[in-house]
């Protein structure tokens, strides 16, 4: 299988903003949003895990949904794409359409 190439600056950005707009409207969720975040960083599960000080096995389980990280991989990985954990109100699909 082909690597796909490191994106350039400008297309990390547009990930980012991507991912906020998705966080924002509440279409984000964990396993994806760690996948969409090492991808719109042009990297493999093994480089990933390596930056952030945890194994491929952690990342893959993230990204499959059987994990259940700590708070403090969560911070990590977030960070990455200017993130912060925390609790957010949940709507209404009724709000949402608005």
């Amino acid at each position: 299988m082909a690597r796909w190439k490191k994106p350039t600056k400008e297309q990390i950005l547009e990930n980012r903003r991507t991912l906020a707009v998705r966080a924002r409207n509440g279409d984000l969720r964990l396993p994806q949003a760690v996948a969409d975040i090492r991808k719109g960083f042009g990297m493999s599960q093994e480089e990933f895990a390596s930056s952030l000080r945890l194994t491929r096995r952690q990342v893959a389980e993230i990204e499959a949904g059987v994990a259940n990280p700590t708070l403090e991989t969560l911070v990590k990985i977030g960070r990455l794409f200017g993130f912060s954990v925390g609790f957010i109100p949940k709507t209404s699909l009724d709000d949402r359409e608005r």
